[in-house]
């Protein structure tokens, strides 16, 4: 990590500031505003997780100067994830403090669900415009095995009141595993189209170590849930981007994008123009990196100085890697779980 030391010499009317050596626009923010989760998925972390300590963690105000930095920096799209966001006491308040911010185009938040049949209607009034459900299977007991601990009917219920609250667009997110839910995707796109929302199959991420889990046998490429579904479905292929690195196909003759985010069969480093911003207030340059920057560090050495933390941040373009290394079939080399990281 490095840490910004020297006299501030930002000029903020530079639009242009969020810029890496390889002249990538960073734009968009992803944000963990916690560690903890409902659920132990058995491909983000182990049954008996460790959580931090709350003096580690950010606190929703150290998140809230961080993130109107970055806004004044340029960023125009921030996503709330955890963890579980919506576990973490205050994360209403946070999302609406965060998406009256002038200058903020799209607040989006990622979720497993669990929460959103009571809280749907109030995130659509915190202002948030998009909304990611993850979604793994139909199934309630190979959901139950896939979560540990988690309720299909719970996730169902708060995609209901998800769409009945209105949001610009609802997404279902799938982590496709071999052997435990690749037989499920078309059900998962038929599931996406008659509740007329869009989906995401993900190839699973090496992140930190899990139990009772062998990533090199359960990986799952797009190219193959492309060729299941071409049994079912006619993908056409679409141009149109959400700002993450989903490539889209619209399915014929619906309104329902099927999107794939392949970081091992097709890598997209070379348009990443995000960064992290971890629970323990670590400014994550690369997903499958540990360049980063300690902006916990700067906050609390530095209450209130707002052009420091910002120099800090413009500097830190510097260190954002080419891409990632992530290969399926060795141990992780980043030990920090998904959970921490800003998704």
């Amino acid at each position: 990590m490095i840490t910004y030391h020297s006299k501030c010499m930002l000029n903020c009317s530079d639009s242009t500031l969020l810029i890496d050596r390889f002249g990538r626009k960073v734009e968009y923010l992803r944000i963990s505003i916690t560690d903890r989760c409902d659920f132990r998925c058995v491909y983000c972390m182990s049954e008996e997780m460790t959580f931090l300590p709350r003096e580690q963690v950010l606190s929703l105000e150290e998140i809230y100067d961080i993130a109107k930095a970055f806004i004044e920096l340029g960023v125009t799209k921030i996503r709330v994830t955890g963890g579980e966001p919506l576990v973490r006491k205050g994360a209403l308040d946070l999302l609406t403090r965060i998406g009256k911010l002038e200058g903020l185009n799209e607040l989006v938040l990622t979720t497993n669900g669990s929460q959103l049949a009571a809280m749907a209607g109030d995130l659509k009034q915190a202002g948030v415009k998009r909304i990611n459900i993850s979604l793994d299977t139909l199934d309630a007991a190979n959901f139950r095995a896939i979560t540990r601990t988690g309720k299909l009917a719970d996730v169902l219920c708060g995609i209901e009141a998800a769409k009945a609250a209105g949001f610009e667009r609802i997404k279902i997110n799938s982590v496709i595993l071999k052997n435990k839910n690749h037989h499920e995707v078309s059900s998962l796109v038929r599931f996406a189209v008659d509740n007329a929302v869009d989906i995401s199959f993900i190839e699973e991420m090496p992140l930190g170590k899990v139990s009772h889990h062998d990533r090199s046998t359960a990986y799952y490429s797009s190219d193959c849930i492309k060729a299941d579904l071409s049994a079912h479905f006619s993908l056409l292929a679409s141009t149109e981007k959400t700002g993450g690195p989903s490539v889209y196909y619209k399915v014929r003759g619906t309104q329902t994008r099927v999107g794939f985010i392949s970081p091992h069969s097709a890598n997209f480093c070379a348009t990443c123009n995000r960064v992290r911003l971890t629970v323990e207030g670590r400014l994550l340059l690369c997903l499958g990196n540990e360049h980063s920057v300690d902006l916990k560090d700067i906050v609390r050495a530095y209450p209130g100085d707002r052009e420091r933390l910002k120099q800090t941040i413009v500097n830190a373009m510097q260190i954002k890697p080419e891409k990632h290394e992530f290969d399926i079939h060795e141990q992780p080399v980043i030990l920090r779980h998904m959970s921490v990281t800003g998704g």
